[in-house]
């Protein structure tokens, strides 16, 4: 489970503990990333996954294909 720190919002530290995995291996390439379990996992809102999601997006880590989910893009 994750300690929110106050300072940021709850989509931007879910979007960097995902990238941390991202780059560490945790979630090689191709690999699917699922909103329902990002969901759950963090006991949030599914907005505020997608939010998050949205996020690593915009920073080329990962990219979504409509009726696939998203995916993370090899770097």
């Amino acid at each position: 489970m994750i300690e929110w720190d106050p300072r940021l919002y709850k989509w931007e530290q879910i979007a960097n503990a995902v990238a941390e995995r991202i780059e560490s291996g945790a979630y090689p390439p191709l690999t699917l990333i699922s909103e329902v379990k990002l969901q759950e996992e963090f006991d949030v809102a599914r907005v505020t996954v997608r939010k998050a999601m949205e996020a690593l997006r915009e920073r080329g880590l990962i990219t979504t294909k409509p009726g696939k989910g998203s995916i993370v893009v090899p770097q």
